[in-house]
């Protein structure tokens, strides 16, 4: 079931989908953590999230191609989205890694430049790399397209 994951992409945390579904937190909690729904739980779920209640049983989280964020999100960042995860899921964790690698690389080889000319040049391009990765981060948290598997239930 793809509760969370839903939960997650909207922004919400349990106690607002608690409130907007009119069902218990622990209801809430029960039903992420994988526990049998009723199908009424699972149809005033369905109703405050606004999809189906078989896209609850979905086992996996795909973007929709035709929600409103991903149609909302400017062609240069779908582009930049698919060409930099090569995944129709791109993951923010996978962003944060990639950032954190090019900010530590960066400031290595920056240290370098004191020997070699082009190791400074190394690393302001890995800079440059980690402070676009950082930009995307933002751009996907602002268009809220992507689902990370690690966020904590709240």
């Amino acid at each position: 079931m793809i509760l969370k994951e839903l939960r997650i992409s909207r922004h919400l945390s349990q106690e607002q989908l608690a409130q907007m579904s009119g069902l218990n937190v622990r209801t809430i909690q029960r039903i992420e953590s994988r526990h049998n729904a009723s199908f009424e739980s699972l149809k005033c779920l369905a109703a405050a999230l606004n999809v189906d209640v078989s896209t609850l049983n979905q086992e996996k989280f795909m973007i929709d191609k035709k929600s409103d964020n991903w149609q909302k999100l400017p062609f240069v960042l779908k582009c930049w989205f698919v060409f930099n995860f090569l995944q129709t899921r791109p993951s923010r964790k996978s962003a944060s890694r990639i950032e954190v690698i090019g900010h530590i690389s960066g400031f290595a080889f920056c240290c370098l430049g004191f020997i070699s000319e082009a190791a400074l040049i190394g690393g302001l391009l890995m800079l440059a790399t980690a402070y676009l990765y950082h930009w995307l981060k933002w751009q996907g948290d602002k268009y809220g397209i992507w689902y990370d598997e690690s966020a904590q239930s709240s």
